[in-house]
């Protein structure tokens, strides 16, 4: 049926008689987190195995993985995770499977520990890009941080705002950055917004940036873009003492088993590795060996990655496929297509994100609730959409994005009705 012969008014009573089939026979479908789909954990189950031979069992040819020490990593994984953030191996410490850890303890380090903690300066002040990672700020609002929404293109986010804030305010103590395939745009940081960071000058000596590569390696297609090394800008402008940066194997391996790595200049890592000392005596060395041998070096690690992204493309691909078939020359909505990461940004019109979230709700699509992706959740305009479609099977992402179409459709042509 061609809607765009037939009087909105019409339009929207055909899709309310369609949205009303649905209610009758709800489906139970969840893209609301990017979770790594079974077929993508199978992918690394050899790795369980691959600790044999006693040998397997020392790092560096002399010390026993099996035993204490070793509190910032195995000598093998820094040199692999040093390939992946583009450090050198005395920079980088290894931390278990999650580095938002590893990112709470740089915050908490830098709030309370030190010689110049941030808590003695008074309320603390973070910018973040949005949309946005919403467990950054769900930790920034938890540390009792006040957030700063900072607009985002395609560029990254506006430096010019930035930087008029960070010049003034010496309460302004850092910044969330997720810079390559960002979470959720999916845009990678120009090299110019990267330069700016790097060096632009904060009236807070001790201004930080939260460097969250998390999807450093998880490309789509065979055009492999990242953004520019952090450290080594900061390095050359000068304030080396700046950038963290951080990953982890969460969606290269296992999740619940994975390993995290943050880099930073070689006094950051000292002093961070001071404070984990206080926890730990180490994490899971044999964990670290593992991935090592499975996952090897940076090419050994791009086919394995390319194994991902055969099993990811066909549903990034279809996702595109239904909103150009429904959408395309649409004032409803705007997209993101992303070339690697795991989401999709949904741009909808002004007051609408919300109640088409709740109208998927009704008939058994979950989605990431609006405005997520904003600190506390509050996105002024109501018109941010986040998906995650990497845990689903194609099948169900087809029914999923059918009524998603459906329910964008209704809710923005009676919001244009009123």
């Amino acid at each position: 049926m061609n809607f765009q012969k037939k009087p909105r008014n019409q339009k929207l009573i055909f899709l309310e008689e369609e949205y009303n089939e649905y209610v009758k026979n709800p489906m139970n479908l969840n893209i609301t987190r990017g979770i790594p789909s079974e077929d993508q954990l199978m992918l690394s189950e050899k790795m369980l195995g691959i600790l044999k031979k006693p040998e397997d069992f020392l790092s560096n040819n002399t010390i026993d993985i099996r035993n204490y020490g070793e509190l910032t990593g195995i000598l093998e994984a820094k040199k692999l995770f040093s390939t992946i953030l583009g450090s050198e191996m005395e920079e980088i410490i290894i931390g278990g499977n999650s580095s938002l850890s590893l990112m709470y303890l740089v915050l908490t380090t830098k709030l309370f520990m030190g010689s110049t903690p941030w808590k003695k300066d008074g309320p603390i002040k973070f910018l973040c890009p949005s949309p946005g990672y919403d467990r950054h700020f769900s930790m920034a609002e938890k540390l009792g941080f006040e957030m700063i929404p900072v607009e985002m293109d395609e560029n990254g986010p506006n430096m010019t705002k930035i930087e008029r804030l960070v010049v003034q305010d010496a309460s302004i103590k850092g910044i969330w950055c997720v810079p390559t395939y960002s979470n959720p745009t999916g845009i990678i940081y120009s090299d110019e917004v990267v330069d700016r960071l790097a060096k632009m000058p904060t009236k807070a000596s001790n201004f930080t940036i939260m460097w969250d590569n998390a999807y450093v390696v998880h490309h789509l297609t065979e055009d492999v873009k990242v953004a520019k090394n952090i450290l080594k800008a900061c390095k050359k402008a000068g304030y080396p003492e700046r950038p963290w940066m951080f990953c982890s194997t969460s969606k290269i391996t296992f999740p619940g088993a994975g390993v995290s790595a943050v880099a930073a200049s070689g006094k950051n890592t000292a002093m961070l590795a001071k404070e984990l000392s206080y926890q730990t005596i180490g994490f899971d060395k044999l964990n670290q060996m593992r991935h090592v041998k499975f996952l090897g070096n940076r090419k050994q690690l791009a086919k394995h990655m390319q194994k991902h992204a055969t099993i990811l493309k066909p549903k990034f691909d279809l996702i595109q496929k239904k909103l150009n078939e429904r959408f395309k020359g649409s004032d409803l909505l705007t997209w993101s297509d992303p070339k690697g990461g795991y989401f999709v940004h949904l741009t909808t019109m002004d007051g609408c994100a919300t109640k088409i979230v709740e109208s998927l709700d009704k008939i058994g699509v979950k989605v990431t609730k609006a405005g997520a992706t904003y600190p506390k959740g509050d996105n002024p305009k109501d018109n941010s959409i986040r998906l995650a479609p990497t845990s689903v099977e194609l099948t169900d992402l087809e029914q999923a994005m059918d009524a998603i179409g459906l329910c964008i459709e209704m809710v923005s042509l009676k919001e244009n009705m009123k």
